[in-house]
């Protein structure tokens, strides 16, 4: 079977693989997505709970992300290490400033990205669900024609 040949832009035609550098850094993007993605998860709601509720304990963390308390601690820990979150005893999980920012662009990014379904015709609540991926793994310069979109009236 012949090797589908190497292009920089496969829009162009559609039996082309991209060129190998641009296919890994586009892979790469996707894991590194991944792998923030739960940080950026968790200092969200860590930032709601502490707004509604003026504390944000694992047990709440965990019971929010449908995951186990021992889960939460491991991520939560991990927050810590990489200086988005601290903890006082019987006092819970507050964000740092650098934990506050994250979690405001990441608010920011999925209102912007539910916005945007729900102005393409997407219910409500799988606007939402839909969110909480997409919201990981789009990059600037696409949040920017998401909100140019939005601006022009979805026209």
């Amino acid at each position: 079977m012949p090797q589908p040949k190497a292009v920089e832009d496969p829009a162009d035609s559609p039996e082309t693989l991209p060129a190998e550098p641009t296919q890994a850094r586009r892979f790469g993007k996707t894991r590194t997505a991944q792998s923030t993605a739960l940080l950026e998860d968790y200092a969200e709601l860590i930032a709601d709970l502490l707004a509604v509720g003026g504390e944000a304990r694992p047990t709440d963390i965990a019971r929010r992300l449908g995951v186990s308390h021992a889960t939460a601690i491991k991520t939560i820990a991990r927050l810590k290490r990489e200086g988005i979150a601290t903890s006082r005893p019987y006092r819970g999980v507050f964000l740092t400033p650098k934990g506050e920012l994250l979690a405001a662009r990441v608010k920011a990014r999925h209102r912007l990205v539910v916005d945007l379904l729900r102005a393409v015709g997407v219910p409500a609540e799988a606007a939402e669900q839909d969110a909480e991926g997409i919201e990981h793994h789009v990059s600037e310069a696409t949040l920017s024609a998401f909100g140019q979109f939005l601006r022009r009236g979805g026209s």
